[in-house]
């Protein structure tokens, strides 16, 4: 197995998730969300896009097989030696599980990964009855593991040390790509897989578009520039982003970033196990409300981060989780102001046995 790629501890997880099975009722349950397929197994491979997979996990009782094609056959069996690797070959995922089960047996799904077409040829190929998942098995990966939290940590540190290299460097006259293309190349550099979501960089005007794509335009001086990046290390992300000008700053930038700030510190400070993610995002939503910005703090307070950068749980107002040991969580509240600007800022929090640990170590913080 290439142990420094493999998720670490495959085997406890698979109990884990085989206990919350028979709880649902549940004979059998098909995986195929790349993350989770990668931390119950240890299959380090990804799906080169949204319609090409490169395998799923078929977990029923006694057996465990990773189902894949003629790409990964070798790799598979170093990575997975708790799963019997199956060639799904020409006849396709539908009619592989149908020749492993009795087609009168009932498999759970993954309804948030599973795409119509797997769903179809499973049903017309092989005959299957299938039922969305009750759970999600994505849940489990929310609390970290010690070997999880030190690559998160890895990741986080070299972020940080580009994201202090490009903020030594930047200037007026530089574009927005040229920003984004030094984080990513530095962050291979220094020993990551590459950036672990595409890095938004976004000044003046377009601060206020939160997912704004890096493009050909010059950062000019006095322009709030908004930067949210992260590396990859061992499959594990890191996510941060800062708000960055040149110059001094006019009122408006001072105030929107001195708000976003205090929002995101008295956020943290509730933050803890047990305490409802809904309330959390409430704290950090109301001071920007208090401040005249309700309209603009459009998304989520955060979301936790670890193979996936976007996973459970997530800091909204909708969210019905709690937070637990060993969550890795965002805290990113921002002000967008249509037109003229924005400002977001991000920390990666631990949640601990007792309270929450902030993990970033080099701030970037102004103190306007």
């Amino acid at each position: 197995m290439n142990v420094d790629m493999a998720a670490p501890g495959v085997g406890g997880r698979l109990d884990k998730l085989r206990e919350l099975i028979d709880k649902n009722l549940i004979w059998g349950l098909i995986i195929t969300c790349p993350e989770n397929r990668r931390y119950y197994s240890g299959f380090t491979a990804t799906d080169p896009m949204l319609a090409e997979s490169s395998g799923a996990l078929l977990i029923v009782p006694k057996k465990a097989y990773l189902l894949t094609d003629g790409r990964y056959l070798e790799v598979a069996g170093q990575e997975a030696p708790d799963f019997e690797v199956v060639d799904t070959g020409p006849g396709g995922l539908g009619r592989t599980v149908a020749n492993l089960i009795k087609r009168s047996h009932t498999l759970a799904f993954e309804p948030k990964y599973f795409t119509f077409s797997q769903f179809w040829h499973c049903r017309s190929d092989g005959g299957l009855n299938l039922v969305p998942c009750p759970f999600d098995p994505s849940d489990l990966r929310a609390a970290k593991s010690p070997d999880e939290l030190n690559n998160i940590e890895k990741a986080l540190e070299i972020t940080e040390k580009a994201l202090g290299w490009l903020f030594e460097r930047l200037e007026p006259g530089w574009t927005e790509g040229e920003a984004a293309w030094f984080l990513d190349s530095t962050f291979r550099e220094l020993g990551a897989q590459g950036p672990s979501f595409d890095t938004i960089v976004a000044s003046g005007p377009r601060a206020s578009l939160p997912h704004a794509e890096p493009g050909e335009k010059k950062i000019q001086e006095g322009e709030l520039v908004v930067i949210d990046c992260g590396a990859r290390y061992r499959g594990y992300a890191a996510d941060i982003t800062r708000t960055y000008i040149k110059g001094q700053p006019q009122k408006w930038q001072a105030d929107i970033y001195r708000t976003v700030r205090e929002a995101q510190l008295k956020a943290i400070e509730v933050m803890g196990p047990g305490v409802p993610c809904r309330m959390v995002d409430k704290v950090a939503r109301d001071h920007i409300a208090e401040a005249g910005h309700s309209e603009h703090f459009g998304h989520s307070l955060g979301h936790g981060v670890g193979l996936a950068i976007h996973e459970s749980p997530s800091l909204n107002p909708r969210s019905v989780r709690r937070l637990e040991p060993g969550a890795v969580v965002t805290v990113e509240p921002g002000i967008y102001l249509p037109g003229q600007g924005g400002v977001r800022l991000e920390q990666l929090v631990l949640i601990t046995e007792d309270g929450a640990k902030v993990l970033n170590r080099d701030r970037h913080f102004y103190d306007f």
